[in-house]
This record gives C-alpha cells, structure tokens and sequence, in this order.
C-alpha cells in the first residue's frame, strides 16, 4: 500500500534543513526506540518498533543529500521503492540509515553499543513504489465484464537514455567511493558499519555526462495508459492488482504493482446484494387485488413478464430466477428480486369515487377483517394491549 511522506514522518516540513532534520529525527528515534519500549504491552511494541522503522527509512533519504534530491523530485520510486532500507530492525536499519556516528550520538550513552549488519543489494536495484487508481463502472460492467482504459502518471525508464542516465556516448564508471560495489564501510575499534554508497547510491556507477532528459537519474515521469478488464461479476470495492504497471524500479529493480480500486455507480432501476438484483415495480391496486401480469426489466436489457398472485400486498417481493449476477468465479448465478408497490390512484372523479365507496360497502367497510388480513392482525395486537 501507499507509504507515507517522509517529511510527514519526521514532523518536518519540505524546506527543513539538515539540522533541523536531525533534530527532529534524534526526539523521535530516542521515544520509539525498541529498548525504550520493550515494557510496554506487546501491541503497543510492535507499533513503536513499526514507528521507529519508518523514522530510520525517511532519516536515511533525507539526511544524504542525494537521496534527498531524488526523493523530492521522484517521491519513493527514486530512492528504491518499497523500502529504503531493506526491512530494517532494532539497530540494524538505524546503522544504515543515520550512520555509524549517529549511533555513539544519539544512544551509545543510553542503550551502549552493538555491532549490527546492515542488508543491501550490492548494485543498489530496488523495486519501484505500487501506485493506486479508483474507477468509476456501471453496474453493467461489473456484473457482465467490459474492459477499460486507464491513464496514470507513472515514473518510467528515460528512454532517452535507456536508463542509465548517461548522454549518449558518454561513459559510465565505476563508483571511485566505492570502487564499483555500491557499498562502504566504516570501522570504529570493533565496530563495524557497512552501508549503501553516497555518493553513487549503491549502483556502484558513476555517469561523467548526465542524460538532460532525465538529469542523470534514468527516470522520468509519464503518463501511462493501461487497458483494464473488468471481469464479470466483480463487486463495488473490489481491487485488481496489474502486475509490474507500478513505478519504475531504481538501478535496474523491477517495477512495482498497479492497484485498481473498482467503485459501481448506483443504478436507476437496480440495486445489488452480493449475486442478487432487487428493483421496485409500481402496481395498481386492481392488479394487486385480482392478480396479472406486468413487464419487468431486467439488467441484460430484456423485458420479462412477471405473474402477480392475487391478494398481493404492498411490498411483497417476487423472484425472477437467474436475472441476478454471475458469480466472479463462473459458478452459479444470482436472482432479480421484484418489490412490489401498490398504487394508490389518484385524480379520481366523483362518480369514480362513489364506485369505490360502494365497493368498500360491500366489503364490510375499512374495519373488514375478512377481506383485510392485516387489519385483522393490528386490531388483534390492540386487543392484546388494553386488554392483557
């Protein structure tokens, strides 16, 4: 999922400046530290011990100058993606991250010392950030399938460049920091740190004319297009994942995934339940009382006759088998449920009136209890209730 911004971590704003990065790095560090917290009720450790990974990730992009140029021009995709630190835990990522010095400075007196590794790609390849995209279908689409295209920004390769950064002719060399490994080492006594070269972000390569498409990175940001299909009977909120149409990955690392977020936008006519369909059919109360047929449509476009049982009531549901939705999986298919309302006409005329007062006579009158079922039950509950 989305990472969060590393100035958001740290408590810092974009155009905060190394000291004031440290800072806030070193009052957080020393609250969320794992030795600080390992009292604490097991829920509340592992979440500091999260917390202090994530401040050991962001202090390592924006305490190394160009880590910090890349982050702010490409975001995650241009220091390595997913994780700027391989999964560090307790002092592991924190050696990697803020450096051998950090460690004797901001806790050697607290917590003492302790030799740790620290887990890098000797070519500093990374895998690229996942990137997320909400659709907007009908419910046509999502219950019959369709296929739709998409456009994003993404950060891909330069094709300027072929990735590499370099001009055109230009040469690519080994890193003189690191002499090609992408990686150094700091010793002090018996302690011994080693981390993702500086100066050539662990590629181990150093580029003497810079690509002007790019400016030396290998990467650009484009906007993409991506045909999605939609497969038949996926439901609102459901997600896909595209594999590899994530951002490009750093140094040769392989790109990242594309999650799409399906939303269906609500229906005129239908409503969905899991496989089912349910819809209301306004019904004269003619046809309510003495029964017939009526036309109902159905999500496929087609027109189904519906029987109406005589005495049908207001808001009484029939179903019409297999108008519903097809399982995503293939299997089975759901039903169109069909909820009646009896109508009340309405504009009568006088004389129209008088017919229905005659037929109401007839009946018995309103308090019928022969002719009117549910009447008969609410006098029978009011009878319950006064006289107990």
């Amino acid at each position: 999922m989305a990472k969060r911004d590393y100035y958001e971590v740290l408590g810092v704003s974009k155009s905060a400046g190394d000291e004031e990065i440290k800072k806030a790095y070193r009052k957080l560090a020393m609250k969320f530290h794992p030795d600080r917290v390992s009292t604490l009720p097991e829920a509340e450790k592992k979440q500091s011990e999260e917390k202090f990974k994530e401040l050991q990730e962001s202090y390592a992009v924006l305490s190394d100058p160009q880590k910090k140029q890349m982050y702010d021009q490409f975001g995650h995709a241009g220091v390595g993606g997913n994780s700027a630190s391989g999964g560090p835990s307790g002092f592991e990522g924190f050696a990697h991250g803020g450096g051998f010095e950090d460690i004797f400075e901001n806790f050697g007196d607290i917590f003492g010392g302790g030799r740790r590794s620290s887990r890098r790609g000797t070519n500093g390849a990374a895998r690229g950030s996942d990137l997320e995209y909400q659709i907007d279908v009908t419910l046509e689409d999502s219950a019959f399938g369709a296929e739709k295209q998409i456009t994003f920004p993404r950060t891909e390769k330069c094709s300027t460049c072929s990735g590499s950064g370099a001009k055109k002719g230009s040469d690519v060399v080994a890193c003189t920091t690191c002499k090609g490994h992408g990686q150094v080492r700091f010793a002090q006594g018996f302690f011994s740190v080693q981390q993702t070269c500086p100066d050539c972000n662990g590629s181990g390569k150093m580029i003497k004319d810079k690509c002007n498409a790019c400016h030396g990175v290998g990467l650009v940001k484009e906007n993409r297009k991506v045909n999605v299909n939609i497969p038949a009977g996926v439901d609102d909120g459901a997600t896909l994942r595209l594999t590899g149409e994530g951002e490009a990955g750093l140094n040769g690392g392989p790109n990242g995934d594309l999650y799409v977020h399906i939303r269906v936008r609500q229906h005129k006519t239908f409503t969905r339940q899991g496989r089912d369909l349910h819809c209301e059919v306004p019904i004269s109360f003619i046809t309510a009382t003495l029964g017939g047929e009526v036309d109902i449509p159905t999500l496929d476009g087609k027109i189904v006759k519906l029987k109406v049982p005589e005495g049908t009531q207001n808001n009484s549901s029939l179903r019409v088998k297999e108008k519903g939705v097809k399982s995503i999986r293939g299997i089975g298919q759901g039903d169109l449920y069909c909820h009646m309302l009896v109508e009340t006409p309405v504009k009568l005329t006088e004389a129209q009136k008088q017919i229905l007062r005659q037929f109401e006579t007839e009946l018995g009158g309103e308090k019928s209890t022969k002719h009117y079922p549910k009447t008969k039950t609410f006098i029978d509950k009011l009878k319950d209730i006064f006289n107990p």
